[in-house]
C-alpha cells in the first residue's frame, strides 16, 4: 500500500517539476506606461494550441508558468486598443518587456476560436446556446453536457468531481443550498450565461483571506428584471388514471427574486426532493443542514431496485414550496430570505426475496408489501449581511412531521407459512437556531457563533399478531444457547420510543493577517444532552421443543430504557491560512476536551469519559501551469459516540430483531486518521478537463458489533470491547473534452477501491475485504441538424470474501447504460427513443433488465409551448430482479415495477 501512495506522489512531483519553464516581465504602452489586463499567452508553434496564459496587473507586470516538450513556443500579447504581439521565444525560464503599439481593437477575454467558454481569472463563463440541442429546456438539460460539470440523479451539481458550494442567480443565494427547483425549471432561453467561480469564498469579508478550495455557480439572465419559470400539465393512462402537474413561476430583480413551486404527480416523479440543501457554504455561515427525524425503528420495508425513480415509484405526492429574498436597506447588503415548503406523499412497494444463509445452510422467502406516508412542513427565515466590512446571518427553522410507515409482511421457513401486519407511526418537531456574524476590529476580524437545536421525536411500532416474530435470544436455562421468543398467538407486540434532544454549539474567534497568512484563534463549548424513554410490551409463552423453558417477562427492566445521556466538550484551536496566486494553504489544529455521561438508574447505567482530543486538519494547493492545480489534505477525527451506544434496554428497532447495549461496555472510541492527493487539470480554452486522485482512511473502533441470528432471518445484535479497525483506499479518475466542430461533449471516470472491516455473527469472527471497480463513460452530440444522442454506461466488478462468503460466491459484475436519441425530422417535431438497460450477474446467474420509451413532442415555437406524448416502458416489465450478498447471505430479489402507461403532456414557459 505504502508503494502505491508514494508511486501516485511521484507521479505528481513529476507532472508538478517535469520540463516547467516561467516567462514574466512587464507591458506597457509607447510612452512606459503599465497596460493592465494584458493576456499572455504560450502556444505550440504553428498549432495554436495553447499551453498558458496570465493577465497583467495594475502594474503591468505578468507571469506565465508552462510545460513544453519543444525547444521554441510562441508568446502572443493582446490588449485593449493595442496592436498584437507575436514572438518566438526558446523554451527557458527568462525576463521579456514589450512595448505595445496604439491600435483600435477590442479584446475583453481570452478565449480561444469561439465565445463558449471564457476564462477571467477564477472565473470560467459558458455560452450555454453552445452546448444545449433541440430538446433541451430547462438549465438542467444543457448543463449535463458541459465539460466538468456533472449533475448527480438528486441534483447535486459537481465540478471536477466535487460538490459545488454555492448556487447564484445574478450573485444572489436565493435558496441556501436547495437549488435543485431552479435548475429543474429555470428555462434555458431566460440565461445568458453560465458562470463557475473555483476556489469560491462566499463570505466577502474573508476572499484574499481564506481560501476555498470549492466552487460555486452562479446564472447571469439575458434581462435585469426576469419574470420567468416552466410549467407543465399532463393526464395518462394506467391504472389508476395517472396526473402529473408542475407551476414553477420564477422572478429576478436587483433588489428581489422569488420562485414559488408546486408538483403533484402519481406517476413516479420525486419532486420532492427538490427543497433538499445540496450545497453547504461556508462553516463561516453557520450550521446548515437537511430536517431529517431520529428514526431508530421501521417496519420491514421491500427492497427499491437500482433503476431510475420513474420506473418502480407508486407514489402519489403533493410539493409546495416558496422561496422569497429581498434587499432590506439602501446599500443592498443585508437580505431577508423566508423560505417554506410541505410534502404530503403516499408511496407504495413490493418486494419478494429468497435468502441463503451460507453460514447456517438454510434458506427462507419473504414477502414485504409497504405504504409509506410523508406528511412534513418547513419553514425558514434568514437575515444576512454579507459585505466586505461585515458580516451577519442568523437562520431560524422550524420543522414538523407527522410520517407514518404500513407493511404486510410473509414468511416462509421450516416453522411454515406466517404473516404479519406492521404499523409505524413517528411525528417529530424540531427547532433550530445559527447565528454567526463577524465584526471588524482595526485590522482584525471577530467571528462569534451560536447554534441551538432542540427536538422531539416519537415512535410506536405494532406488530400485530406478536407471534410472527420469531427473536433469537439466550435461553434462560441453558444460558449458553440462541432460542427463540415465542409469541401467544393472537397477541400484539408494541414498542414505543422517545427521545428528546438539545444540542447546542457557540464560539469565539479572532483573525488577523501578516505577510499573507491569516491566523485564527478560537475558543468554544458544545452541549449536548438527550433523554431516551423506551418500553417493549408482548405476551410469550414457554417453547415447547426445549425442556424446561421459562418465557420472557417483558415487564422486567431489560426491555425499558431510561436513559440521559450527556455530552460537554470545551474547545480550542488555532487555524493558519495563506493564499497567494500559486499556493492556497489551509491548516487547522483544534484541542477537544470530551466529558461525557450517560446514566440510567433503572438499568444500572453508569458510564463516564473524560478524554483530551487532537484532531489536526490541513489541505494545500498548488497551482501551476495556469490549467494545473495539485493538492493534498489529510485530517485526524474522533467520535465518543451518542445516545445510540449507550442504551442497556433491549428495542425491538424493526420486526427483524432486537438491538441491545452491554451496560458494561465502555464509551465507544472511534478514531478516524484520512488523507488524500488529488492533481486536477481545466483547460477551458481548449475545453480539457481532467483530475486523478487517491483517497484513504483507517478507523479504529473500541466496540465491535455482534449478531445473533437464528435461521430464520431474525436477529438480536448487541456490541462487544473488542478493538477492531475499517480501512478504505481509492483511486479515481476522470478525464472530460468538449470537441467544438463536432459538437461532442465526452468523458470517462474510473475508481478503484478496497476495504477491509470486521463483525461476528453468531460467534465467529468475519474479516471482510471488498474489492470493487468501476468504470464510466458519458458522451452527447449535437452535431447533427436531424439528430441528438446522450449515452452514458457504467460498468463494475465487486468482490467480497470473509471466510463465509468465498471468493467464487462474492464475485459479482453489473452493467448499466441510458441512451436517448432525439430525432428532429421536420421543423418543430421530435421523435424520442429512451433505453435503460440494468445487468447484474453473480457465478452462473445472470440477471438482464432492459427497459424502452418512445415520444413524441410538436413545439408551438411562438408560444413557447411543447405537447409531448409519451409510452413509458413499452414491455410492460412487470419485476425487476437482483442478486446481492451480505457477510454470510446471498439474496435474490424481485421487486415490483410500475406497468406501461401513457402520458399526455402541455410544457410551457411563464413569459
Amino acid at each position: 500500500m505504502k508503494g502505491k501512495i508514494y508511486l501516485f506522489l511521484m507521479i505528481c512531483f513529476s507532472a508538478v517539476v517535469f520540463a516547467q519553464k516561467t516567462v514574466s516581465g512587464k507591458i506597457t504602452d509607447e510612452d512606459g506606461i503599465a497596460i493592465p489586463s494584458a493576456s499572455v499567452t504560450i502556444e505550440e508553434p504553428g498549432k495554436d494550441a495553447i499551453l498558458a496564459y496570465g493577465i497583467t496587473n495594475s502594474k503591468g507586470e505578468y507571469k506565465v508558468t508552462f510545460t513544453s516538450s519543444g525547444s521554441n513556443v510562441d508568446l502572443k500579447v493582446k490588449a485593449f486598443n493595442q496592436k498584437p504581439i507575436t514572438k518566438q521565444i526558446s523554451n527557458s525560464d527568462q525576463s521579456l518587456t514589450f512595448k505595445m503599439q496604439s491600435e483600435a481593437t477590442e479584446i475583453k477575454e481570452v478565449q480561444l476560436k469561439t465565445k463558449m467558454i471564457t476564462a477571467r481569472g477564477d472565473t470560467i463563463a459558458y455560452d450555454l446556446k453552445e452546448f444545449d440541442s433541440k430538446n433541451d429546456r430547462t438549465l438542467a438539460d444543457v448543463m449535463k453536457k458541459i465539460p466538468g460539470i456533472e449533475v448527480k440523479t438528486d441534483g447535486t451539481i459537481l465540478y471536477q468531481g466535487n460538490a459545488i458550494n454555492k448556487f447564484y442567480v445574478e450573485g444572489k443565494d436565493l435558496m441556501e443550498g436547495g437549488y435543485g427547483t431552479i435548475t429543474n425549471s429555470l428555462p434555458k432561453d431566460a440565461i445568458q450565461k453560465l458562470e463557475v467561480l473555483e476556489n469560491h469564498q462566499p463570505v466577502k469579508m474573508l476572499q484574499g483571506k481564506i481560501p476555498s478550495d470549492a466552487a460555486a455557480i452562479n446564472i447571469k439572465l439575458k434581462k435585469s428584471v426576469t419574470m420567468t419559470g416552466r410549467g407543465e400539465v399532463g393526464s395518462g393512462f394506467g391504472d389508476p388514471w395517472l396526473w402529473n402537474l408542475k407551476l414553477t413561476p420564477m422572478f429576478f430583480s436587483k433588489k428581489q427574486q422569488w420562485v414559488v413551486n408546486y408538483k403533484t404527480n402519481n406517476m413516479g416523479e420525486q419532486v420532492e426532493n427538490e427543497g433538499n440543501i445540496l450545497g453547504f457554504g461556508s462553516s463561516w455561515e453557520g450550521r446548515r443542514g437537511n430536517a431529517s427525524q431520529n428514526n431508530w425503528l421501521d417496519v420491514e420495508n421491500a427492497e427499491v431496485p437500482n433503476l431510475p425513480v420513474k420506473r418502480y415509484l407508486f407514489n402519489n405526492v403533493h410539493y409546495l414550496s416558496a422561496n422569497y429574498l429581498t434587499n432590506i436597506d439602501s446599500k443592498k447588503e443585508w437580505e431577508f430570505k423566508a423560505n417554506a415548503n410541505y410534502t404530503n406523499n403516499a408511496v407504495e412497494r413490493e418486494s419478494n426475496s429468497v435468502t441463503s444463509d451460507i453460514q447456517q445452510g438454510t434458506q427462507y422467502t419473504t414477502k414485504f408489501l409497504n405504504n409509506f406516508y410523508t406528511d412534513k412542513l418547513k419553514g425558514e427565515l434568514i437575515f444576512t449581511k454579507n459585505a466586505k466590512k461585515g458580516f451577519f446571518k442568523n437562520t431560524t427553522t422550524f420543522s414538523q412531521f407527522w410520517n407514518a410507515d404500513r407493511a404486510f409482511a410473509e414468511r416462509n421457513d421450516k416453522l411454515g407459512y406466517r404473516a404479519g401486519n406492521e404499523s409505524l407511526q413517528s411525528p417529530t418537531s424540531s427547532f433550530q437556531n445559527s447565528l454567526s456574524t463577524i465584526i471588524p476590529w482595526k485590522e482584525k476580524m471577530i467571528n462569534l457563533k451560536s447554534y441551538i437545536n432542540y427536538q422531539d421525536d416519537r415512535q410506536t411500532l405494532e406488530i400485530s399478531p406478536a407471534n410472527y416474530l420469531q427473536l433469537p435470544y439466550k435461553n434462560l436455562v441453558k444460558k449458553d444457547t440462541i432460542t427463540n421468543i415465542n409469541f401467544a398467538p393472537g397477541t400484539t407486540a408494541l414498542q414505543d420510543f422517545r427521545i428528546r434532544t438539545l444540542d447546542t454549539s457557540h464560539s469565539a474567534n479572532i483573525s488577523f493577517t501578516a505577510k499573507g497568512w491569516t491566523f485564527t484563534p478560537e475558543v468554544g463549548i458544545d452541549f449536548s444532552t438527550d433523554r431516551l424513554n423506551t418500553n417493549f410490551q408482548g405476551t410469550a409463552i414457554p417453547n415447547p421443543i426445549i425442556p424446561n423453558d421459562i418465557p420472557l417477562n417483558f415487564n422486567d427492566s431489560s426491555y425499558e430504557n431510561d436513559l440521559k445521556f450527556t455530552e460537554i466538550t470545551p474547545r480550542a484551536s488555532f487555524t493558519a491560512n495563506y493564499k497567494s496566486d500559486a499556493w492556497s494553504v489551509w491548516a487547522s489544529f483544534p484541542v477537544n476536551f470530551n466529558n461525557i455521561k450517560a446514566e440510567d438508574a433503572f438499568r444500572t447505567v453508569s458510564k463516564t469519559l473524560n478524554k483530551t482530543t487532537f484532531t489536526p486538519n490541513i489541505f494545500a494547493q498548488y497551482s501551476f501551469a495556469s490549467f494545473f492545480k495539485a493538492s493534498v489534505n489529510g485530517n485526524v477525527s474522533n467520535n465518543f459516540g451518542d445516545i445510540q451506544t449507550a442504551y442497556a434496554g433491549y428495542i425491538l428497532t424493526s420486526p427483524g430483531g432486537f438491538n441491545v447495549m452491554n451496560p458494561k461496555n465502555p464509551i465507544p472510541q472511534t478514531t478516524t486518521k484520512s488523507g488524500g492527493v488529488r492533481l486536477e487539470y481545466r483547460n477551458p480554452l481548449n475545453n480539457l478537463f481532467f483530475n486523478v486522485g487517491y483517497r484513504l482512511s483507517d478507523t479504529k473502533n473500541n466496540l465491535l458489533a455482534s449478531s445473533a441470528v437464528n435461521d430464520l432471518g431474525f436477529s438480536v445484535v448487541e456490541y462487544i470491547e473488542s478493538e477492531n479497525k475499517r480501512s478504505n483506499n481509492s483511486y479515481y479518475a476522470e478525464i472530460g473534452k468538449y470537441f467544438p466542430k463536432f459538437k461532442t461533449n465526452a468523458s470517462v471516470t474510473f475508481s478503484d477501491t478496497t476495504s477491509k472491516s470486521q463483525s461476528r455473527r453468531n460467534n465467529q469472527d468475519i474479516n471482510t475485504k471488498a474489492d470493487g471497480n468501476s468504470l464510466g463513460f458519458k458522451f452527447n452530440n449535437t452535431y447533427f441538424s436531424w439528430m441528438s444522442v446522450d449515452f452514458n454506461f457504467t460498468k463494475s466488478w465487486n468482490k467480497q470474501s470473509n471466510g463465509i462468503i468465498s471468493d467464487d460466491l462474492g464475485k459479482t459484475e453489473s452493467y448499466n447504460h441510458n441512451l436517448n436519441v432525439f430525432f428532429y425530422p421536420i421543423e418543430n417535431h421530435t421523435i424520442g427513443f429512451y433505453w435503460d438497460q440494468i445487468n447484474s450477474n453473480l457465478g452462473d446467474t445472470k440477471l438482464k433488465n432492459g427497459f424502452f420509451d418512445v415520444s413524441y413532442q410538436f413545439s408551438w415555437s411562438a408560444k413557447k409551448v411543447d405537447f409531448e406524448l409519451k409510452w413509458m416502458n413499452i414491455a410492460d416489465k412487470k419485476v425487476f430482479e437482483r442478486i446481492s450478498v451480505g457477510d454470510a447471505t446471498i439474496m435474490q430479489t424481485t421487486m415490483q415495477l410500475r406497468p406501461s402507461q401513457v402520458m399526455l403532456a402541455v410544457k410551457f414557459n411563464f413569459k
